[in-house]
């Protein structure tokens, strides 16, 4: 866009432009130039007389007003805006899931950190992470936030170890642990009260997150949050990457997640390393439902064992799960028993079950 600035008058000095030298001359005619800004004068009196006959003669400045300029203060503030909203989060266990977790938040743009026992350099630098092999670098570099991805069993110890002396006194600290009063708990108890706390629950892993985290439950709970504007702003920028990945966001106390956990996420490992153990195979005649089985099977036997222990052991609820699994098989094998009876060789199926449960726990051929 060009715009033309107020008209003046050059009668007053035509003559003395046209006894000046070229750089007095360029001077006189482009006073204000500069690489942003154009000003020049009609070329003489003769050839401005011929062009406008009935006008003055005039000096005319044009200047370039929206021409690219090397700062673009619009631009600036958008920049601005999305810097404010990015995150240095420090990933304290970088395994299989803090690897995961990573993928995406590098992918929305913030600063990962990374820490773990073995040596994944080479993994995070082709994520575009930083490795830490000490805690105390990675500390010095004052993350926004600090995310346990340790295994249940372990966080105690890890979060007793880390230096939070040399964190910023308001920190977050985030856990994405399967159970939640454990970790809330422990963060209470050990983190001085400067330090923010959000307890939270991606109700997916590497496998069932693979294709994506469309509708995949993220839980979590807002444990202790700090009021200034600051504070409020981080942990929505942080529940926000999980709301651009697509998760649905549930909002819920740890107490609240860890009954509905035992009576879900819990029978549901429970039962895969039941039929684990019974070592099943496909077939060339597999039903839908059994293809289902297998799969729980393959999900379930991926995660580790600490897992599965870390969600019986500290989750008050598991227990009785357990409890109740067991009476629902007694009342099961009721149930089909007393069918038999109906029948005159009932009896004898019953025995012959009876003994062949007793010999596969005894380890004895029951055919001999």
């Amino acid at each position: 866009m060009i715009s033309f600035s107020s008209v003046q008058s050059t009668s007053a000095t035509a003559g003395a432009a046209s006894t000046a030298t070229p750089t007095a001359t360029r001077t006189a005619l482009f006073p204000h130039f500069n690489s942003h800004q154009l000003s020049f004068s009609h070329p003489s009196q003769t050839s401005q007389s011929h062009c406008y006959p009935h006008s003055r003669q005039q000096g005319l400045r044009i200047r370039a007003i929206d021409a690219a300029q090397p700062y673009d203060y619009e631009a600036h503030l958008v920049n601005r805006f999305a810097q404010s909203t990015k995150l240095k989060i420090a990933v304290i266990g970088f395994g299989n899931f803090g690897q995961f977790l990573a993928k995406a938040f590098i992918r929305q743009g913030h600063t990962v950190f990374a820490h773990s026992r073995s040596n994944y350099a080479s993994i995070a630098q082709s994520l575009g992470a930083a490795f830490f092999f000490d805690t105390h670098d990675l500390c010095e570099q004052h993350p926004d936030v600090i995310l346990l991805c340790t295994s249940i069993i372990s966080t105690e110890s890890v979060l007793r170890s880390l230096p939070i002396q040399r964190l910023k006194r308001n920190t977050l600290f985030v856990d994405v642990l399967s159970v939640k009063e454990f970790p809330k708990n422990i963060f209470l108890q050990v983190l001085p009260t400067h330090f923010d706390v959000l307890c939270t629950h991606p109700m997916f892993g590497p496998e069932s997150g693979k294709n994506g985290w469309q509708n995949l439950p993220f839980v979590f709970d807002k444990v202790r949050i700090g009021n200034e504007d600051s504070r409020l702003a981080r942990v929505e920028n942080f529940l926000d990457i999980f709301k651009k990945e697509g998760c649905r966001m549930v909002e819920m106390t740890c107490a609240e997640h860890d009954k509905y956990a035992a009576g879900s996420q819990f029978i549901t490992h429970t039962m895969g390393r039941i039929l684990e153990k019974l070592q099943l195979d496909s077939t060339p005649i597999n039903t839908k439902g059994y293809e289902t089985l297998l799969d729980l099977v393959e999900n379930t036997a991926s995660d580790s064992f600490d897992l599965y222990y870390g969600l019986f052991m500290y989750n008050k609820n598991a227990m009785e799960q357990i409890e109740r699994l067991d009476l629902a098989f007694e009342a099961l094998k009721q149930e089909l028993f007393g069918h038999l009876h109906e029948r005159p060789w009932g009896i004898m199926i019953i025995r012959m079950v009876s003994i062949c449960i007793r010999c596969c726990r005894n380890g004895v051929d029951s055919t001999d």
